[in-house]
């Protein structure tokens, strides 16, 4: 038995990876258990600042809120907390699918039994995740609402990923893939898209069978893209490149937010929540991967399909009224913003296009960036 833990409403919570850079060179550097440490000693750290597979890593987590304002108010106060130590010991922090030039031949994994149990099992393949992610949980009222929820979100999961794709290169080489992170994730055991089970007692089994067969030892080793986090009575939607604003982060919190608001309503209604059979779900994950935000996605069984971004416009407006209920109207508005300036693969390639593909450069506007909370233009020039 998997016990679910309800909760009171559609709440909250943030997972925001970060790589730390050196200041002059801007390749990774291996100081995530110093930070930890710094902060400590500052007597500023909290639990919801972590280490992660990679000494490279920290992740910034937030605590249960109540709106997208309140889940970047606590990120914002992390990351200045985060800010206070790193600016001293001569670091930089960047947000992305993949950094730009770092090779991950050259990354450390953090010292813990999980870890090296994850790299012994995986091995070529689980040393290449050198990948950052935003992930973010939504609270669910009833378990049986879970697993409907879920297949209904990921009709809307091309929509995240093209929005949020920031892994243009890998390992300095150009992959001509939005979101690279998207199809290397999904090498791991257990990662990728989820299945798509009727029943809780059906996903039950599932999770039996890979206990009993040693597939996985906890819960927390199942890595799909979207999963049930029962102890937390979440659905936690990991769709999501690493992006590398607080702007970005607040769109697509508020996205992902009302989505999954305006799902639950057709349940609580006594509705069914329209989902896509599974070869369209895959097929409109590879699509938004490789082409982004100019990704033609499948809308239906019917095979019907539209350009992402016309369906985001109307997508929208449907959820304007579920946005202004939530308290995130302009958060949510803030995608049609995305869609002007382009994705973060979109401003990397144009600063590559103006650098003549200089990837420090990228990275040194990855960097601004984050420090400016904002996506920037690439030049002064360009408005």
């Amino acid at each position: 038995m998997i016990e679910f833990t309800p909760s009171d409403g559609p709440t909250l919570g943030v997972e925001w990876e970060i790589a730390l850079l050196d200041k002059e060179t801007l390749d990774l550097v291996p100081l995530a258990e110093d930070v930890v440490e710094s902060l400590i000693a500052d007597g500023g750290v909290t639990p919801r600042v972590h280490r992660e597979l990679l000494t490279n890593t920290v992740e910034l987590v937030t605590d249960v809120c109540q709106s997208v304002p309140e889940a970047v108010a606590d990120l914002t106060a992390s990351l200045d907390r985060l800010r206070g130590v790193t600016d001293e010991l001569g670091l930089e922090l960047l947000s992305a699918g993949t950094h730009p030039f770092a090779r991950w031949e050259s990354q450390q994994v953090s010292e813990g039994e999980r870890y090296a149990t994850l790299i012994d099992r995986t091995r070529w393949w689980g040393r290449q995740m050198l990948i950052y992610g935003l992930h973010t949980h939504i609270g669910v009222t009833h378990r049986d609402k879970v697993l409907p929820l879920l297949a209904g979100m990921l009709t809307y999961a091309p929509h995240l990923q093209a929005l949020s794709a920031s892994s243009p290169w890998w390992g300095g080489v150009p992959t001509d893939y939005a979101s690279n992170r998207a199809l290397l994730f999904q090498q791991l055991p257990t990662a990728g898209l989820p299945f798509q089970f009727e029943h809780w007692h059906e996903y039950e089994g599932y999770i039996d069978d890979l206990l009993v067969t040693g597939v996985i030892d906890e819960l927390k080793e199942v890595r799909w893209d979207l999963r049930p986090a029962p102890h937390l009575g979440t659905l936690e939607v990991r769709v999501c490149d690493g992006v590398p604003t607080l702007t970005e982060i607040a769109a697509l919190t508020a996205l992902t937010q009302c989505l999954l608001v305006h799902l639950d309503d057709r349940l609580t209604d006594g509705g069914t929540v329209p989902s896509l059979q599974p070869w369209h779900v895959q097929e409109n994950k590879w699509r938004t991967a490789r082409y982004g935000m100019d990704a033609i996605i499948i809308l239906d069984s019917r095979n019907r399909e539209r350009l992402v971004t016309d369906e985001l416009h109307d997508l929208l407006e449907r959820l304007t009224p579920v946005a202004r209920r939530l308290g995130c109207e302009a958060e949510l508005a803030d995608v049609e913003h995305i869609m002007r300036v382009g994705a973060s693969y979109q401003r990397q390639l144009a600063v590559a296009a103006e650098h003549g593909g200089d990837l420090v450069e990228v990275t040194r506007s990855l960097v601004a960036e984050m420090r400016a909370g904002r996506p920037l233009p690439i030049s002064a020039d360009s408005g």
